[in-house]
């Protein structure tokens, strides 16, 4: 057992050279890359207003509204023959409602580099000019194919007004569309800006939290162990420079592991040969995001409230695994026979703003739950693979 008092694996440990050197640490390289030219394509194709007309669920939606509104002015025209007049406008509905989503899909990475009313105006333009085509095209296959084979009432007759009629209909749909786009748009992205800043938040309360619990553990070895109090400082200080960089972006899973460690050997000179910690999660992709600070305050928890209220300690166990691409992170932690009412409402408050911030983050995957057992408890924590 090493001087910390922690089983852990040599090759996931790492040195402590790496910790204190002023160059940056692995937790801030990523960081620290400049973005490239795809992923600021990507960033732009993101936070545009119109949506990815390639994906086959706006396929399926322009192909389901397009025959909708087929219907709908087939019944407004009850002189017609409802089949023919609805053979008619579906036929052309449906080119023109999937020609306008293919124009849209191949311009969607030009249009995304323009402001909102060029974009706009672009999108006017090629959908007027997609109309006009497919009119166009509509009535050259009414003088060419329209035979007593093929009824002429399928095909328009007049057409100037028919062209001119259409090109009004595009300008009020597109108008309309465009309209909505934009509003849902920046609905989401005012949802999402304030689950950002809620994320921050509740990741800022873990913070005092975490850093009073080290600095009480820094005084206690201070006239005890100058020497390891030293360490613990070294240690404070290196955790602190990575978390506090870069606080609102989510860390790598090896980052979060590395800087649990980092908290572990804090605990460890505390505690010494009470606490020992067993780590299993080498089936893990440590290249996985994942909010910053959620590991910790889990093993935190597991010390807190299970370790130290042991007269001789005992092992917290941290293991992982992939299961249908969700990461479950699950730690162990034996408990006293008796526990004060109180650590139990602590706990709690941790694990409620763990469970929030996972929500916030990934929604319905993102989840923890606990099982608590008269000599056991067990925290998993659930999230999907992101990298």
């Amino acid at each position: 057992m090493s001087k910390t008092g922690a089983v852990e694996r040599a090759e996931d440990r790492p040195p402590r050279a790496a910790l204190v050197s002023p160059a940056p640490s692995s937790v801030a390289a990523g960081r620290a890359a400049a973005p490239t030219a795809d992923s600021r394509v990507e960033a732009s194709l993101d936070d545009f207003f119109i949506p990815d007309f390639c994906a086959p669920r706006m396929a399926f939606a322009v192909v389901l509204i397009s025959e909708l509104l087929a219907v709908t002015l087939s019944l407004a025209r009850p002189g017609a023959a409802f089949l023919t007049e609805l053979a008619r406008l579906s036929m052309f509905l449906q080119w023109l409602g999937l020609t306008s989503a293919a124009v849209l899909c191949y311009a969607r990475p030009r249009l995304a580099r323009l402001t909102v009313a060029q974009s706009s105006q672009a999108v006017f333009a090629l959908l007027m000019l997609n109309t006009a085509v497919i009119s166009a095209l509509t009535l050259w296959a009414g003088t060419r194919f329209g035979t007593p084979t093929i009824p002429m009432a399928l095909f328009p007759r007049d057409h100037w007004p028919f062209l001119l009629r259409n090109e009004g209909i595009c300008v009020i749909v597109t108008a309309m569309l465009l309209r909505y786009f934009f509003v849902t748009h920046q609905w989401q992205k005012h949802v999402r800006t304030e689950a950002r800043s809620r994320i921050e938040a509740l990741q800022a309360r873990i913070r005092p939290h975490f850093l009073f619990n080290s600095m009480n553990t820094i005084a206690a070895l201070t006239r005890s162990d100058p020497a390891r109090a030293e360490e613990a400082v070294e240690d404070l200080a290196e955790l602190f420079r990575a978390t506090l960089r870069d606080s609102h972006s989510p860390l790598r899973l090896k980052d979060e592991f590395e800087l649990t460690r980092i908290y572990q050997r804090i605990e460890a000179l505390r505690l010494g040969e009470r606490l020992k910690v067993t780590w299993d999660v080498a089936d893990l992709p440590m290249r996985a995001f994942v909010p910053g600070l959620t590991v910790q305050p889990l093993l935190e928890n597991a010390i807190y409230h299970g370790i130290e209220a042991l007269e001789h300690g005992g092992t917290v166990v941290v293991s992982g695994r992939v299961v249908a691409g969700v990461i479950e992170i699950t730690i162990t932690n034996p408990l006293a026979a008796t526990r004060p009412p109180s650590d139990r409402s602590g706990n709690h408050l941790a694990l409620d703003n763990i469970r929030q911030r996972l929500a916030l983050a990934y929604g319905g995957r993102g989840s923890l739950t606990v099982e608590q057992q008269p000599d056991q408890y067990r925290v998993t924590m659930r999230f999907p693979v992101t990298e």
